[in-house]
């Protein structure tokens, strides 16, 4: 039965990648006048929100991909040297590209403050648990490294739950565009990390020994 669903759920995971994947590649060739930056092209007059947005838009992939390989047992078993290696790239990413320029964007968020609270928390969050990873695994604490890498990459994951989150509330409840996005702005990473602290908490519980 696990094994079903850990198919099912790569497959949701590859679904939605594909979907990212393929908003991307709308803005490559560079171009400013396409999909999302049509709402945008205010802020996209000004030099640092057009530089964060293309980063943060051509660094995601890299995130999800480097990130996805890090809870591989496979790899880290077999593949140290790669794992080791996708974990330096998903954290210089994260910490010096796209957590940064996605803070800037999250400023400059549509749907006023709540948008932008919800997603200037999502970046420095998403930031502050990956240093925490880093520092982590320098001081050789492995396991603290693993919670962190679980909370990070929950985070990470918004890219994917977010657009997941929109088409299923605008398919139930048809709400107007805007709110949709502001409820997708919190759903889309706070649910993750609930999540996350369940699976950390189930772990941390299945390590205490049991009273006699």
């Amino acid at each position: 039965m696990k094994s079903y669903w850990n198919i099912l759920l790569l497959g949701i995971y590859t679904f939605f990648s594909y979907l990212l994947l393929d908003i991307t590649l709308q803005y490559i060739p560079y171009d400013t006048d396409v999909a999302f930056l049509r709402i945008k092209q205010d802020e996209i007059q000004w030099g640092y929100y057009k530089v964060a947005f293309f980063v943060h838009v051509y660094t995601s992939m890299l995130v999800l991909l480097a990130g996805f390989t890090q809870f591989s047992q496979t790899v880290l078993r077999k593949y140290p040297k790669v794992h080791r290696a996708n974990g330096w790239i998903y954290t210089v990413v994260v910490l010096f590209l796209s957590g940064p320029s996605g803070l800037i964007m999250g400023y400059h968020a549509n749907g006023g403050w709540s948008s932008q609270l919800a997603f200037c928390l999502l970046a420095i969050l998403w930031m502050y648990f990956t240093a925490q990873a880093l520092i982590s695994i320098r001081k050789k604490d492995i396991k603290k490294h693993q919670r962190f890498m679980m909370r990070s990459f929950a985070l990470a994951l918004s890219a994917i739950t977010l657009r997941a989150w929109k088409y299923i509330i605008v398919a139930m409840f048809m709400p107007r565009p805007m709110d949709a996005y502001r409820i997708v702005a919190w759903l889309a990473w706070v649910l993750n990390l609930v999540i996350a602290e369940i699976i950390i908490f189930n772990q941390l519980k299945k390590q205490k020994p049991s009273l006699p």
